[in-house]
């Protein structure tokens, strides 16, 4: 399963060898944070796939945010299944004010096998968590 998650991670680096678009300043940019050994995509804006899992650039406004989270569980420690899964998760943040040359961020972390994410502004100001309970599963 450590193989999965490494094969899986390696793959989510290569989109990072490509050059980031520069920012429009009509537009607002935001930043996707992980911690290292997880893995965070943009997915989804205002119901429409992504193409580039590493930021979101938004038009002034009300937007909604799907994030595509992977994260590893452990194992259930009975006989029959000692082995880490990797858990993937969807998640949504909604935020009505996105305002034109402004840098947000996103972060995700898991606790306790829990997911969570927010939306930061540039001064680390919270603007938006993830209200909705996760769609998570093995998929």
């Amino acid at each position: 399963m450590r193989t999965l998650l490494a094969l899986m991670l390696l793959a989510s680096l290569t989109a990072c060898a490509g050059k980031l678009p520069e920012p429009d300043p009509r537009m607002a940019w935001v930043d996707i944070r992980h911690d290292p050994s997880d893995v965070l995509m943009a997915n989804r804006l205002d119901g429409k796939r992504w193409n580039d899992g590493r930021y979101y650039q938004v038009l002034p406004g009300k937007h909604e945010l799907e994030l595509r989270y992977q994260f590893e569980v452990g194992g259930g420690g009975g006989f029959m299944n000692t082995e880490p899964t990797i858990l993937t998760c969807y998640m949504e943040l909604r935020y009505d004010n996105f305002q034109a040359g402004q840098r947000y961020r996103v972060e995700a972390r898991n606790a306790a096998n829990q997911p969570m994410a927010w939306l930061y502004d540039g001064q680390r100001n919270v603007l938006s968590r993830h209200e909705i309970f996760p769609r998570c599963g093995p998929f």
